[in-house]
């Protein structure tokens, strides 16, 4: 059911939202010049990697995020809309509509078994991190509700998730880190010093 729900909503908004996606694509690149997708592999299910699809936000080239990010890219992300290619993702099996957040490659080696758990069900557009803080969150919040989801996933759920996705994206909450463009870099988990 829940792979069925995927294609239909995918399909119906790349259908609804083509005018909206070809709108952002031009302002890409007018914006950006030439390439208007960023193509990343990350990690799907089971770790397997694929191609995520994103609208570019940043300028190419070498320097911290907070120096590429354009006003274009701060837009775009503030709105959501660099995310709207992933709905091609959903549509090909590699994501699903909810599910945790594919992050990068070079993660996986630095997930303890419990944060690995995150890699048993598909990467979602969106999930329950991401509305319950998105990038404002630690990483081990977010860790620690990505598990949840997987151990409490239900297609009630999803639709609950899905329902107060709107709401966050309207309000523009924890698009990044506090002080930071983006989300910071995750480097393993934190470890507790020993007492005594």
């Amino acid at each position: 059911m829940k792979r069925f729900l995927d294609v239909l909503l995918s399909a119906l908004l790349l259908a609804i939202l083509s005018p909206l996606l070809a709108a952002t694509a031009l302002a890409v690149r007018l914006g950006l010049g030439p390439g208007v997708l960023f193509r990343q592999e990350r990690p799907g299910l089971g770790g397997r990697p694929f191609t995520l699809l994103k609208f570019r936000t940043m300028r190419p080239g070498p320097g911290p995020d907070a120096a590429r990010l354009t006003r274009l890219g701060r837009f775009l992300r503030r709105a959501s809309l660099d995310e709207l290619p992933e709905l091609w993702n959903v549509l090909r099996g590699d994501m699903s509509l909810v599910g945790p957040r594919p992050l990068l490659m070079r993660y996986l080696p630095l997930y303890t078994p419990r944060q690995a758990r995150r890699m048993e069900v598909l990467p979602g557009i969106t999930g329950w991190a991401q509305v319950n803080g998105r990038n404002a969150l630690t990483w081990e919040e977010r860790f620690e509700l990505d598990i949840w989801y997987v151990e409490h996933r239900s297609l009630v759920l999803d639709l609950r998730i899905l329902g107060r996705t709107a709401w966050t994206v309207l309000s523009g909450r924890g698009v990044s880190a506090p002080g930071q463009a983006t989300m910071q870099e995750f480097r393993g988990p934190v470890r507790q010093e020993e007492n005594g």
